[in-house]
């Protein structure tokens, strides 16, 4: 019953997540954009100027992001598409009418909240557990960034936190409207129901000649030949160079060697870390846990706050001696004995154990040599691809070109999307599905340049002419257009009965009348939800009967798609919230922040209206490219 609510507050936090960020996340690089219009100013809020430079740093950190959260390479091609530049510069500017707010305000953070801040972020820890100056210097470096700059970043941040946790703080949403939500989620409905199978429809006519060439006409695409081109394709796959490649002994036990790190994995151990003043404080915690104490409390006692534990998933050699041999001493879940550490007497537990691997040279000798041979052929498809590109430069043409550079030719006279030539066999080319692809892509009479497919193969498509698509004589598309148009109208007389049926339903206030005249019996359906998966209602009935009054007559296809089902609600019930489950409670709260981050939200549109904004394209677009916003 509450699984719905928690789903709720999910999706709901979902679509606000990218809002928070905006608002309460050290965005890089805020630091340098309070330095005045420029010539290369992207965007002005007030009268404060975002430098085209910091839109570019944080554009590229955004593709890089989401490249990382996708696993895909995203590129520039693809960024503009998915609206990237967009996002990115819409947040710059949300979050500079809040830092001029914020400056107007006042509010402000010490160097020591700065300071305090940035040693207690996760990313800047080193083996040790603790801030570590080059991890930290490593990885503002990584997204180019200077320490100033992160500093000021952060400053800006804590700042800007301040007025949204004056604006969010303790926000709850009314017990009223939880409670209202919580109804309508979890509301149950029974109906009783008949099924109008397609029978009862009664006998379709058969179409005229008329009706068939108008819906013909309708669905000219259904009945019509495809496109079909003519062209030549230059190709070559690395099969055909694989042949006179070879490989030494010696290349292969290099290759072994770069790739050991992939081949032989040490075992690693997630740890956690107490540091103690002194020995005897050590000494005295292990005591403690050896009678039955917790490595929790220890660690509470000792000072320290559970998201100070983790030191990281760590080899052995990640680790001075004394403590490597200390923690791969103990299992899964074990506590070390105090150890003198480079810096103190620390104290360690393993939470987790992933094994490490091995593959000795001999069991991977062949697939070295694939990929070396892959590798290979790759670097002589480039030379011959280059090579045809030169020919064609020259003035030779296709066929010419793919003789002087070893490449494969096939000319097809008339070829569709799906490889069919018009008398239904499948045409000659090469097997690649990126091919067939481009050859629709291409434009007539162009030389394309050579393209490289998933597959690896290399190809040059030229285009000599076009087919269009042609409407098929009527007699050719008979049989198919009137079993269409069959189906619909005998669809269209089911839909016209069951509206007919379940008006007079509705008059009678019960199914028992309709359903002796069609010869069915009235079925019950038992509880439903709005998310109920059923295998004779479906969903547009069910959205039906959840949107409309207790005793109101509904119809609409049923599951199966060919039979139609008329229904009526026989009863409501709306579940009182459970307030005292922590289920429904984590809920509640979790709305709450989402309507408290709505507030922000507010604020934050409020505050760029009343200063104003204004987006330079021509700098945005220099970017992003010329398909930029």
């Amino acid at each position: 019953m509450l699984q719905q609510m928690r789903d709720l507050s999910k999706s709901w936090f979902a679509t606000i997540l990218m809002g928070m960020l905006a608002l309460a996340f050290a965005f890089w690089g805020i630091g340098d954009i309070f330095q005045g219009r420029t010539e290369t100013t992207v965007a002005t809020v007030g009268d404060v100027s975002i430098p085209q430079e910091q839109f570019q740093r944080e554009y590229r950190n955004e593709i890089r992001a989401q490249s990382a959260q996708t696993g895909t390479d995203i590129t520039p091609e693809m960024a503009r598409t998915m609206g990237l530049g967009d996002e990115v510069l819409q947040r710059m500017i949300t979050r500079a009418a809040l830092d001029n707010l914020v400056r107007k305000l006042g509010l402000t953070a010490s160097d020591d909240a700065v300071s305090s801040q940035i040693k207690n972020m996760q990313a800047f820890r080193g083996p040790l557990g603790t801030f570590d100056k080059a991890t930290f210097a490593r990885a503002i470096n990584e997204a180019g960034f200077t320490e100033q700059s992160f500093i000021e970043a952060v400053r800006a941040d804590t700042s800007r936190s301040q007025l949204v946790q004056a604006v969010t703080d303790k926000f709850a949403m009314p017990e009223g409207y939880s409670s209202a939500l919580f109804a309508y989620q979890e509301e149950y409905r029974a109906a009783n129901y008949i099924i109008l199978p397609p029978a009862q429809a009664g006998t379709v006519a058969a179409p005229t000649d008329d009706q068939l060439k108008a819906y013909v006409k309708a669905h000219q695409a259904a009945f019509s030949t495809p496109e079909y081109r003519e062209v030549t394709v230059a190709g070559i796959a690395p099969a055909d160079v694989m042949g006179g490649l070879s490989v030494t002994d010696k290349q292969l036990h290099d290759a072994y060697d770069a790739k050991k790190a992939t081949y032989v994995v040490p075992e690693k151990r997630d740890v956690e870390q107490i540091n103690f003043k002194n020995e005897a404080a050590a000494k005295a915690a292990y005591g403690k846990i050896t009678s039955g104490g917790s490595f929790a409390d220890a660690a509470t006692a000792a000072g320290m706050k559970p998201n100070e534990l983790s030191i990281g998933t760590l080899t052995k050699a990640d680790l001075d001696k004394a403590r490597g041999d200390a923690v791969f001493a103990v299992a899964d879940g074990g506590v070390t004995a105090p150890v003198k550490g480079p810096f103190g007497w620390v104290m360690m537990k393993v939470t987790k154990i992933t094994p490490g691997s091995s593959k000795p040279f001999d069991t991977v000798k062949d697939e070295l040599k694939a990929d070396l041979l892959k590798q290979l052929a790759g670097g002589k498809l480039i030379d011959v691809a280059n090579a045809y590109q030169d020919a064609v430069d020259s003035g030779f043409t296709i066929q010419e070109a793919a003789k002087k550079a070893g490449m494969k030719v096939v000319h097809i006279a008339a070829v569709d999307k799906s490889g069919l030539m018009p008398d239904g066999k499948k045409a000659d080319l090469f097997d690649d599905p990126e091919l067939m692809e481009q050859i629709f892509k291409a434009e007539v009479g162009e030389e394309g340049e050579p393209f490289q497919t998933k597959l690896g193969n290399y190809y040059a498509v030229k285009v000599v002419g076009v087919t269009p698509p042609e409407p098929k004589p009527l007699d050719a598309v008979r049989a198919q257009a009137t079993e269409e148009w069959t189906a619909r109208a005998r669809d269209e007389a089911l839909e016209k009965k069951a509206a007919s049926l379940a008006e007079k339903a509705q008059k009678d206030n019960s199914l028992d009348a309709i359903a002796k005249e069609a010869g069915v019996k009235v079925e019950a359906s038992g509880a439903l939800q709005r998310g109920t998966q059923s295998k004779v209602l479906s969903p547009a009935l069910l959205q039906k009967l959840f949107a409309k009054p207790s005793g109101t007559v509904v119809y609409a296809p049923a599951a199966s798609g060919d039979a139609y089902i008329i229904a009526r609600t026989t009863g409501v019930v709306h579940p009182a919230p459970p307030l005292d489950n922590p289920a429904y409670r984590s809920g509640v709260n979790g709305i709450s922040s989402t309507m408290a981050n709505d507030l922000v939200m507010s604020l934050a549109a409020a505050a760029e209206k009343k200063q104003g904004s204004k987006i330079y394209p021509d700098m945005v677009n220099s970017v992003v490219g010329s398909e930029g916003s």
